[in-house]
């Protein structure tokens, strides 16, 4: 018997010296980790073509007794005719909270309240959402009352006018803080003032809104060839098929194909445009024209913008406005590809006035240096890092799968290349110095950009006594002042004192 249980002691010592771990290093940046295997999902296993018409995503997950849907709406602020800007949004705003034709608002609310159900609507820009979120066991009332939210919404009229008359509040305070006047701006200069997505809702557009617009809206976009649906949770899946085919069977309303989205930009010229607002820090948008999702030098677009100033902490103009200069508590740039038009890149901040000209020029500086010599070798493999590390995270759950997948139906991806998410680390892997250098070059001009400064006039073109940097000298362009803009009917504002402009 000791015989057995010094052995077994003997053995037991033995095994946990042979996997022992390596001692733990002094330092952190010495700890070493083995090369993260992940592969992500395929879409094609979860794609379902239904009968009535949208493409559903549906991926079973047992693990809590709940069930989530959601349903992308081909609509959006594009469709709002001329005069009547707010249709949309007032439109997904009311089609679930508005109540529906056997349920009063009131009444609807209270039910998903007993469920400990959420269902709720919005339509945006480019797209209207519908999402309900129940316990499992509840689906099949939950359907029939989303069945019914989709078909015959009630827009009840007080409902209408509460939104009304908090549109309007909301629209009576634009001017007051300029993070809303910047962006605003942002939209006229990166688009054009005529351009779809730079139209902003009026006193006079809210106040035009009936219900009967509302209807009319609803019925000519919201029809099942306009939708993309996504469905994760406990369900059987070819249930959850079945109960998808009757959701948008037999509709009772023929609908329409929206017309493509529009892409006609026309952004500002090279320049320096100026809102004068009584405020003690300016903001600072500087703009060039963007690029499509699907350009090619896109992996190395984004890896460029993330050591310019996407990565946080990482990034040069962090490092230099914030942490070198302490000019700024964020600054930082974005470069996003546009889905339907080219979106814009922007590098931004907010500083204290007198140094708002010096802060710009350190930003154009960054840009100018990124396009005119080589990144280093660290730069490059922490933004590689930055985007493969993190990229398991976008599969993390089966409802950010779904959604993920729908979203790529949605805008056309999937049809054009449906293993993009399969390849998109290998493609940024790829990417190399001489690649980020090549397309800061092709796309990174200080000299074109138009620069959005809102803040105290007086202040800002003083500049700071220690850095003789003259804002309107950043560009080669005359100065632009825009005027401050009434917030109901956005005309311009004549008045030009201190006291006006902070209105």
């Amino acid at each position: 018997m000791l015989i057995r249980l010094l052995a077994s002691v003997l053995t037991f010592a033995v095994t946990v010296s042979a996997v022992t771990p390596e001692p733990i290093p002094a330092r952190p940046e010495a700890l070493k980790f083995p090369v993260l295997t992940y592969e992500p999902p395929d879409p094609r296993e979860h794609r379902v073509v239904l009968k009535s018409g949208p493409v559903a995503y549906v991926l079973p997950d047992r693990e809590l007794p709940l069930v989530t849907v959601s349903i992308l709406v081909r609509s959006g602020a594009y469709l709002d005719p001329a005069g009547h800007e707010g249709l949309a949004a007032f439109t997904g705003a009311l089609l679930v909270r508005g109540g529906t034709e056997s349920k009063t608002a009131e009444a609807l609310d209270e039910r998903l309240a007993f469920l400990a159900a959420q269902m709720g609507s919005s339509i945006g820009d480019d797209v209207g959402t519908v999402n309900l979120n129940l316990l499992s066991k509840d689906l099949p009332e939950g359907i029939a009352l989303l069945r019914e939210a989709l078909t015959r919404p009630r827009f009840q009229a007080d409902k209408l006018e509460l939104q009304r008359q908090q549109t309007l509040q909301a629209l009576q305070q634009r001017n007051d803080d300029s993070s809303s006047i910047e962006a605003r701006e942002l939209e006229n200069l990166s688009y054009g003032e005529r351009f779809w997505a730079a139209r902003q809702p009026t006193s006079a557009s809210i106040k035009s809104l009936k219900r009967e617009d509302l209807q009319a809206f609803h019925r000519r976009w919201f029809h099942p060839s306009n939708f993309v649906v996504s469905v994760s949770g406990d369900f059987d899946r070819a249930a959850m098929v079945d109960t998808l085919e009757k959701l948008f069977a037999d509709w009772p309303f023929r609908g329409e194909t929206p017309p493509p989205i529009p892409n006609d930009l026309k952004p500002a010229a090279a320049g320096v445009y100026l809102v004068n607002k009584e405020v003690p820090q300016g903001r600072v948008s500087i703009l060039l024209p963007g690029v499509m999702r699907d350009d090619p030098d896109y992996p190395a677009i984004l890896l460029m913008n993330d050591i310019l100033g996407g990565g946080g902490f990482t990034s040069r103009i962090m490092n230099r406005v914030r942490s070198d200069e302490g000019l700024a508590y964020s600054a930082g740039s974005s470069f996003p590809g546009g889905t339907w038009y080219p979106s814009t890149f922007r590098a931004g901040f907010q500083s204290k006035s007198r140094t708002v000209a010096y802060a710009t020029q350190i930003v154009l500086e960054e840009m100018k240096r990124m396009a005119s010599g080589p990144v280093t070798d660290e730069e490059l493999q922490t933004a590689k890092r930055s985007f493969i590390e993190s990229f398991p995270e976008n599969f993390n759950t089966k409802t950010k799968v779904a959604g993920l997948f729908a979203r790529e139906e949605f805008t056309g991806r999937f049809a054009k290349a449906p293993d993009f998410w399969k390849g998109f680390r290998q493609r940024l892997d790829r990417v190399g110095r001489d690649d980020i250098q090549r397309v800061a070059a092709k796309h990174l001009h200080p000299e074109r950009v138009a620069i959005l400064v809102v803040g105290n006039k007086e202040e800002i073109l003083k500049g700071h006594p220690d850095h003789p940097v003259s804002l309107e000298k950043l560009v080669a362009a005359p100065l632009t002042e825009l005027p401050m803009r009434d917030p109901l009917t956005l005309e311009p504002l004549k008045a030009t004192s201190a006291a006006d402009s902070a209105k």
